[in-house]
């Protein structure tokens, strides 16, 4: 979309935080980040990311990083206006910016010249529908009114000063009602009576409204819960970050049918051709013809299993650029006092992370890939989706399964576990969802485990907090876990993860990690909490022991208890670390 831009913000920020149909406040206005339908096409200044077990995942040809270009003719990333209703501060009118003359950035009141202040509040509901806050139904109490009635009134929007609470919002009207206050419509039952969801996705344009029957609820528009990214994301492991085969992916439009393969290849003058030979470019070839006609199992589970089998075997440097280097540390001190019976210094590593769509009011889940949908209007569904890559490195520890299966086997173990397990049923059947798992001891203990791993490394390897990510590999058959660099900068690769193995120190500093957590200056509260956190997903854990920034955890800071590392003071003996 041409037009002079209206602010900026960093790639990666529009996967995680600013994409498709979330707000953007850039200054004093507000915007919302249109749907893929309406990104501008491919041009010069994009980059295409290949990962070939996700584009098998969600059927696209492709990822691609958000356009950034201030050429006129390719255009950068395209948004709206909203919400659409704005008051002006001088005359305190409340309307549909049109309606006050704003043509332009920054709008501004025609009669007033102050610039226009946008709605502090929407509603939203779970189905990812939004709009802006019925303020003509909230103070016309409902009713039977149509968009001609609301438009013969003026509506006024005052605060009287005194406080900053809702009670002191006024809204009253030119017909002379009572006027009221917005105290009481944030409730999740405000609008009940007021107003039915109105099924608009104002992000796609002018497509028209869904019908929904889910209960609409008022949010102001700054408050994390309007939008929630859906990003997925996998590591570049053999076969597929092998460079031959990712020669062949560059080139696939023009391999995948071709009847001679070596005719092709000559006509192609393929770059990079001289490492490897015409017979490793054609098995590349038909390994990916094969997968093509096969049934690949792209389940994230599968995809999981995949990276837990690569990362527990070597991959040695080979000459070229890799994506992928892990080559095993033999340590017979941690794995005796620890029970970490394999570490695996991960030197090199490439992630792409995907955004495959986006929820409101309800984080996403593993069974919410319906969220797709969101990103574009379905008659115009592109062949691609917005990704960024990152570069690094990285440790992966491997814990032994025998003890762990008889750790959590105990009774007081599973006892210990039970609220959590309880609670996050319920955060699926309050919304009529199926859960999609069973929260287990190993998963809650290994991710306490990767979070003080995290805490203690940034304080030793130079990273900040912020630039650690975990990667938790558990289930029946998995018992691992991977700290890795999670930045796309240069501060992805300055050897400083790796360095805690390799300076003989990873004993000694895992052993920090969990002596670290094993008091907290918020005790005895902490270690005697039943229930905290999001949704009551944690026990034991606050911002003063094990809690993350945000874009360091996999589980949005939830499902954590260091209760399960290092016990309690009434039963020292429940904690992992504690036991045996």
């Amino acid at each position: 979309m041409k037009g002079k831009p209206i602010g900026g913000v960093r790639r990666a920020q529009l996967i995680t935080t600013y994409g498709v149909g979330s707000l953007i406040a850039v200054g004093s206005e507000s915007f919302m980040v249109a749907g893929l339908d309406r990104w501008p096409e491919l041009g010069p200044y994009d980059q295409i990311l290949r990962e070939r077990r996700l584009e098998r995942r969600f059927g696209v040809e492709c990822f691609r990083l958000p356009p950034a270009s201030d050429s006129d003719k390719y255009g950068d990333i395209p948004v709206i206006r909203f919400p659409e209703i704005q008051s002006c501060p001088g005359c305190n009118r409340l309307a549909k910016a049109r309606f006050f003359g704003a043509t332009r950035s920054p709008a501004k009141c025609r009669e007033c010249d102050r610039e226009l202040v946008p709605s502090r509040f929407v509603v939203c509901c779970t189905a990812g529908h939004i709009d802006d806050f019925p303020y003509f139904r909230w103070l016309h109490k409902g009713g039977n009114s149509t968009a001609e009635d609301a438009r013969r009134h003026e509506l006024r929007l005052k605060a009287t000063g005194r406080s900053a609470s809702l009670g002191d919002i006024e809204i009253s009207c030119s017909c002379g009602v009572r006027p009221v206050t917005m105290e009481g419509a944030l409730g999740k039952w405000a609008l009940k009576g007021i107003s039915d969801c109105t099924g608009r996705r104002p992000w796609l344009g002018d497509v028209p409204a869904e019908h929904c029957e889910e209960p609409p609820r008022a949010m102001q528009r700054g408050a994390s819960a309007v939008w929630f990214s859906e990003v997925e994301s996998a590591l570049s492991i053999p076969p597929w970050s092998e460079r031959v085969r990712r020669l062949v992916d560059r080139h696939w439009k023009s391999l995948k049918k071709a009847p001679d393969l070596r005719d092709r290849l000559e006509e192609l003058e393929l770059d990079d051709h001289r490492l490897f030979s015409v017979e490793e470019i054609i098995q590349a070839v038909e390994r990916r013809r094969q997968e093509d006609a096969g049934h690949m199992d792209t389940s994230k589970t599968a995809l999981r299993l995949d990276e837990y089998q690569a990362l527990t075997r070597t991959t040695e440097e080979k000459p070229g650029k890799q994506d992928f280097v892990c080559v095993p540390w033999l340590d017979d001190t941690i794995s005796a006092e620890l029970a970490i019976d394999k570490v695996m210094r991960v030197k090199r590593l490439r992630e792409v992370r995907v955004l495959t769509g986006f929820t409101r009011l309800a984080t996403p889940s593993r069974s919410a890939s319906k969220q797709q949908a969101l990103l574009y209007a379905s008659e115009n569904r592109p062949d691609w989706l917005p990704a960024i890559e990152v570069i690094g490195e990285g440790v992966f520890l491997r814990l032994d399964t025998t003890r762990l299966a008889e750790w959590e086997s105990r009774p007081e173990v599973q006892t210990r576990l039970a609220p959590i397990d309880s609670a996050y049923q319920e955060r699926f059947t309050r919304f009529d969802l199926i859960p999609d798992r069973d929260i287990t001891p190993r998963l809650v203990m290994v991710h306490t485990l990767a979070h003080a791993i995290i805490n203690e490394w940034s304080l030793d390897s130079g990273y900040p907090a912020a630039s650690l990510r975990e990667r938790l590999y558990l289930s029946d058959g998995m018992s691992g876990l991977l700290v890795y660099t999670a930045t796309s900068d240069s501060a992805g690769s300055l050897g400083g993860l790796v360095a805690q193995v390799e300076s003989g120190t990873l004993a000694a500093s895992v052993r920090r990690a969990i002596e670290r957590v094993s008091w907290c200056s918020a005790d005895p509260l902490c270690i005697e909490s039943d229930a905290g956190g999001v949704d009551n997903l944690n026990r034991a854990a606050c911002h003063s022991c094990v809690l993350l920034p945000e874009t360091s955890c996999e589980e949005f800071n939830t499902l954590l208890d260091r209760a399960l590392l290092v016990g309690t003071p009434e039963n020292p003996a429940l904690g992992f670390f504690s036991f045996g």
